[in-house]
């Protein structure tokens, strides 16, 4: 009845996962505890996690990166201490388990902490920078973030009953086939990326829809901020690449499940196939992620330089070039696999090619500062970091485009450092960027900036001390997924890389300590206009945090910089401008549709893997079922009345009408 499922499944004999799961339950239940006796269960559920607001549900995604982040990060503090110490010895850590290790790593810091964060940031800011209501499908958007949330789950599952894949990030065969990996690690991986993929691609979908179709009158597609343009490239990889990585995935699971030869050495099978295939889906996925901190940077700059941004179009441009570009590289991944100089050759040069608009991005920020009058708040620090790690990542990756070069280097720790460089350096920085720029409209209060530069400089050396020896010893020979090791001229750095780690826990505590001293100090730091910043981009006209439906009346847009258009207006006339009309708005009510989905979507990933089949059958019926109840719904739409309308508007322009008197009070007194 149970399938595979046995108390055998438990790691009674290995205390290290048996310890951590306990934490998590623990925490998982102390939590829900207090939020019980805070009565907020009722709240939770209707405001949060039957949302489908956009705001509601970028923050919810949002929250899952961080927490991921957290998980994440204690297997990379368990990989490098295990390094450190594992110099001619077995260290702390089994084989097995450090193989589970670097595989949850990986998988939990590309697909449920980079890919949500990014999610996260476009669904809240992008509808309120194009002048919309809401997403173009906010069901669907609520639907595709509580699948990601199931597939997170999955994984951290097999922490406590089963095992994770030994694969690595990506299940290369024939070692991810089932004669080599027959435990369920392997299909944990894929069920919970199957899960997950579908939601982002939902996420794809609906934000590229948003993009092309839904605006406020007279915003077209060269007046929209830069950060729409990077997500707009984004989603179209997302819809692009992400079916490639199912059907991938998809094949994998029918090789294991039920016997076929697609990634076989055997039977007429091809192991060569899954690397295309991957790494099609792979090195797109790159751009995925770094194409919106693009964005971001962006926003961010030109914000802090108090200018516009340098070759607006040119950005665009560049931003477009990168998303065609970023499908014809491919094959770098593996030059060291046979596919024969010619074809080496020509994605060698495409590798190379590909640095070329992103060398354009990096000089028109450069070109917005310049001449600027530059703030270095925490946002913008960020921003000046990536540029400086991002271009030595850069360089390393033109380095390793390389065939001859790559034949050396493939699958060294100076692989790894590259990567490492351009994702945390490329990526994180941006995200965090955006965390930093955008918390105060989403709550209605800034971050500690004392807290917020602590966890920065913690951040960007712990970065460099923890992975500037990753090249060193990539260049000394260090293959990558080490357990243990027996070259002393090693060791000195790998316990410099392990303190590195350390600097970067201490960051993440300070970004922790932020949170906590930022909510209980948030009426020293409320932003009461909800221009924080003395933004240039549309969101920055809504209040802190937005209403549920954005604008009162949707802007007309007649400029490239519509917001600071008006807002230079009202500062020149010492007025705002006059009221509009108000009229009722039309909302899309909440539905509890994605939440109740992913509750069936758990129990059949969960039953696929033990092979539980009448359970499968079971929530196969029910998420069936919750579609059929959705599509079947009389009222999807509530009213919002003219007077709550008003009552919002014009509490934030009373606001903002302080503020130009005080301004026209300091000019009377000059």
């Amino acid at each position: 009845m149970m399938g595979k499922l046995t108390w055998d499944a438990v790691p009674l004999n290995q205390p290290i996962p048996l310890v951590a799961g306990g934490v998590v339950l623990l925490v998982i239940l102390a939590v829900l505890v207090w939020v019980t006796k805070r009565g907020w269960i009722p709240y939770l559920w209707k405001e949060w996690i039957t949302s489908v607001d956009h705001k509601r549900i970028g923050v919810m995604y949002c929250f899952l990166a961080l927490v991921m982040l957290v998980r994440g990060f204690a297997d990379a503090i368990m990989m490098r201490a295990q390094q450190a110490v594992a110099f001619q010895s077995e260290g702390y850590l089994p084989p097995e388990h450090f193989n589970q290790i670097f595989s949850a790593h990986g998988t939990l810091m590309i697909f449920f902490v980079a890919m949500p964060f990014v999610i996260g940031l476009m669904n809240f800011v992008v509808p309120l920078q194009l002048g919309a209501r809401d997403v173009a499908f906010p069901t669907l958007n609520s639907v595709g973030f509580w699948l990601t949330a199931t597939g997170a789950l999955l994984v951290n599952i097999s922490l406590v009953i089963g095992e994770f894949a030994r694969t690595g990030w990506l299940p290369y065969p024939p070692l991810s086939e089932l004669k080599y990996s027959p435990g369920v690690g392997v299909d944990y991986y894929l069920w919970s990326l199957e899960i997950s993929g579908v939601g982002t691609l939902l996420a794809g979908v609906n934000l590229v829809t948003t993009v092309l179709k839904i605006h406020a009158p007279g915003m077209t597609y060269l007046r929209m901020p830069m950060f729409c343009w990077t997500t707009l490239a984004s989603n179209l990889l997302i819809i692009a690449a992400f079916p490639v990585l199912t059907a991938t995935l998809t094949m994998l699971v029918l090789d294991r499940y039920l016997g076929f030869h697609f990634f076989t050495n055997e039977a007429g099978g091809n192991m060569m196939m899954f690397m295309n295939l991957i790494w099609i889906w792979g090195h797109p996925e790159v751009y995925i992620l770094v194409l919106p901190a693009f964005g971001i940077y962006s926003e961010v700059v030109s914000t802090f330089s108090h200018k516009p941004l340098f070759g607006y179009r040119s950005m665009v441009m560049a931003t477009m070039a990168i998303c065609i570009l970023s499908f014809m590289v491919w094959l770098h991944h593996f030059f060291t696999m046979g596919p024969g100089p010619d074809v080496n050759t020509f994605f060698g040069i495409a590798s190379s090619i590909i640095a070329v608009p992103t060398g354009v991005k990096i000089f028109n920020w450069l070109f917005t500062m310049y001449g600027g009058r530059v703030v270095f708040s925490v946002p913008m620090l960020w921003s000046i970091a990536f540029m400086v790690t991002f271009v030595i990542g850069g360089m390393t990756g033109v380095l390793l485009a390389v065939p001859p070069a790559d034949f050396l280097l493939h699958n060294s720790l100076f692989l790894v450092a590259h990567f490492h460089n351009v994702i945390i350096g490329g990526v994180l920085f941006g995200l965090f960027a955006g965390y930093e720029y955008w918390f105060p409209k989403a709550f209605g209060f800034k971050l500690d900036e004392k807290l917020g530069k602590a966890a920065f400089w913690c951040w960007v050396v712990g970065f460099y001390v923890a992975w500037m020896p990753g090249y060193v010893v990539g260049l000394e020979g260090m293959t990558r997924r080490m357990q243990h090791y027996d070259v002393p001229e090693w060791r000195p750095w790998l316990i410099i890389a392990a303190i590195g780690a350390l600097i970067i826990l201490a960051g993440i505590v300070f970004q922790v300590m932020q949170i906590f001293v930022s909510i209980r100090d948030r009426v020293a730091l409320r932003d009461e206009i909800g221009d924080p910043w003395d933004g240039r981009s549309l969101e920055w006209a809504t209040p802190s945090p937005p209403p549920a439906f954005n604008y009162a009346v949707l802007p007309v847009i007649e400029g490239e910089e519509a917001y600071w258009d008006i807002k230079q207006l009202a500062r020149e006339r010492l007025t705002l401008r006059d009221e509009p009309e108000y009229t009722e708005i039309e909302m899309p009510k909440n539905s509890p549709t994605g939440f109740v989905c992913a509750f069936f979507a758990t129990f059949m990933g969960f039953a696929l893997v033990w092979h539980i089949w009448w359970l499968v059958i079971a929530a196969a019926i029910g998420a069936f079922a919750t579609f059929v109840v959705f599509a079947w719904r009389d009222e999807d739409e509530y009213i919002i009345p003219a007077d709550e309308v008003a009552r919002i508007d014009r509490a934030n322009r009373s606001a903002r009408s302080a503020v130009l008197k005080r301004l026209a009070q300091m000019q009377v007194a000059q």
